[in-house]
């Protein structure tokens, strides 16, 4: 649901091919959003069967024809339920680290903190990124990567205790 969401969204703004698609979500969204191109286009092709989206061909000068979507009135009214359970909802998360960590005494001392020491450098270079995007993305976006740096915070925090 939340890629129909995803989706539907950014066609409210604007028509766009799918590769103007592809091509926001790598730009904008990366940090919070994991959808393959090829899922993308899957998910695309759905919403057109269900009459939620509308594709037309269409081409620019010498360039190879392009797919154009629109969202469709009933796509509009499917973006505007999908927002609302998806804002009302909740789902608990689930973490893979919480397996390892279970496990955590199966590994010999000086192993477990080596792992536990890669993972926390990989978070700290992780923030330092999102720290990084607050400057360049859109207001709209500073929520988000606020949510994800509270997350990040809360790990670290894990795994200062752990070592």
């Amino acid at each position: 649901m939340d890629r129909q969401l995803l989706l539907l969204g950014l066609l409210r703004t604007q028509e766009m091919h799918g590769y103007q698609i592809n091509e926001f979500i790598d730009e904008q969204m990366a940090f919070c959003v994991d959808l393959k191109r090829s899922t993308a286009y899957y998910t695309l092709d759905k919403l057109c069967r269900d009459g939620l989206v509308t594709e037309e061909i269409g081409r620019e000068g010498n360039r190879p024809e392009r797919r154009v979507y629109r969202i469709t009135p009933a796509g509009e009214e499917r973006f505007q339920a999908l927002l609302r359970d998806t804002l009302a909802e909740y789902t608990p998360p689930t973490y893979a680290i919480d397996i390892g960590v279970i496990f955590l005494e199966q590994l010999e001392a000086a192993e477990a903190a080596a792992l536990l020491t890669t993972r926390r450098e990989a978070l700290l270079a992780h923030r330092a990124n999102l720290q990084a995007l607050r400057h360049v993305m859109p207001p709209n976006h500073l929520a988000i990567i606020e949510h994800h740096l509270v997350h990040l915070d809360a790990e670290l925090s894990l795994l200062e205790q752990l070592l």
